[in-house]
């Protein structure tokens, strides 16, 4: 499916104007905040800025500025984990080169609050968010819920646990991406939730009847043609391949309470004081942004009142379980256990 341009996915998210950032009212009834009620950003901002999402985080940072255009808006790209390494070892040597970090996933974002380099936010800006997705010192962006894609043809839906532990002793046939950072974030998740001992037997169960791909996407596309019958992804890689194959053999299925149904989250820290940074995370937060990356990058907007993405189980109806998603930091562990198995 050709992905429509930044502004034609506001137009379809009801932003209709002709105004840069197809403005529309100031604010909705829902309570979320559209960007023609945020002030203008005038100044300069360094953001470093996880790769991720194909280039549609770009096609928001561009849309910022040109609505924006006394901004001067600096972007250091490159991986989440890398960038938050870089903004530690400046904040240890007393150097400030960043005002924002934006990361796609939480892990990154840990690393940076645990070195202290993260400035508080405001009430105001915490309240628009899910109130399970309010932080201090970091706002989530968008999110994303770790499902099991299934093979339709190969598998009923009463085939599938509700536990992900289960899996390890199924006859399912089963697609993962151990050398993917996702699925990495979803171990160290199992290990915080359910200790080593058990993962370590997970994985070597699951290692058994398992096919290795390079990426999720992978995973799913493996799931579609029949290669296995189950995998473990993001849910926006199956609703990405259904949006332009609405009869792919693919459906998702949900562990309850697990790792398996772990809500993870982009998100992104303030770095310096001021109106400035914190001005640039409304816009983030904005009803336009905030269903644009739904409708383009089938992101779990995590802002209340906008539209999650169509096909995605209601997060009311998951069971997620609870955990300060910031221990994701903690990776080390995870690849070590990963390694001694052997699956890495």
């Amino acid at each position: 499916m050709q992905r429509r341009t930044f502004l034609q996915g506001l137009a379809a998210a009801g932003a209709l104007s002709g105004l840069p950032f197809g403005l529309a009212q100031a604010m909705t009834q829902t309570g979320s905040v559209s960007v023609e009620s945020l002030p203008k950003l005038e100044g300069e901002l360094t953001l470093y800025l996880g790769r991720g999402e194909g280039g549609l985080y770009e096609n928001v940072l561009k849309a910022i500025e040109k609505r924006n255009p006394k901004l001067n808006l600096k972007v250091r790209r490159g991986g989440s984990a890398a960038l938050a390494n870089t903004i530690v070892a400046e904040t240890k040597a007393g150097v400030k080169r960043a005002d924002l970090f934006w990361a796609v996933d939480t892990g990154s974002i840990g690393v940076v609050t645990d070195a202290g380099a993260a400035k508080p936010l405001p009430n105001d800006l915490r309240s628009q968010l899910r109130e399970d997705f309010q932080y201090p010192s970091w706002s989530p962006v968008t999110g994303r819920v770790r499902t099991l894609p299934y093979n339709t043809e190969r598998v009923k839906p009463e085939q599938i646990p509700e536990s992900v532990m289960a899996l390890a002793d199924s006859d399912l046939k089963v697609g993962w991406a151990p050398a993917y950072s996702s699925f990495q974030s979803f171990v160290t998740a199992m290990r915080i939730l359910e200790g080593d001992k058990a993962t370590k037997a997970w994985l070597k169960g699951i290692n058994k009847h398992a096919k290795k791909y390079a990426g999720e996407l992978g995973v799913v596309m493996g799931v579609e043609r029949g290669e296995v019958d189950i995998g473990f992804a993001n849910h926006y890689y199956t609703l990405r391949l259904k949006s332009g194959k609405p009869n792919a053999n693919v459906a998702l299925a949900y562990s309850k309470g697990d790792a398996g149904c772990l809500v993870n989250a982009s998100g992104i820290v303030a770095l310096s004081e001021g109106d400035l940074p914190v001005n640039f995370i409304r816009y983030l937060l904005s009803q336009e942004v905030q269903s644009y990356l739904a409708r383009e990058a089938y992101e779990i907007p995590l802002v209340q009142g906008v539209e999650q993405p169509q096909g995605l189980a209601s997060l009311s109806t998951l069971s997620p379980p609870e955990m300060d998603l910031r221990k994701l930091a903690d990776l080390r562990p995870t690849l070590n256990l990963m390694r001694e198995v052997g699956v890495l």
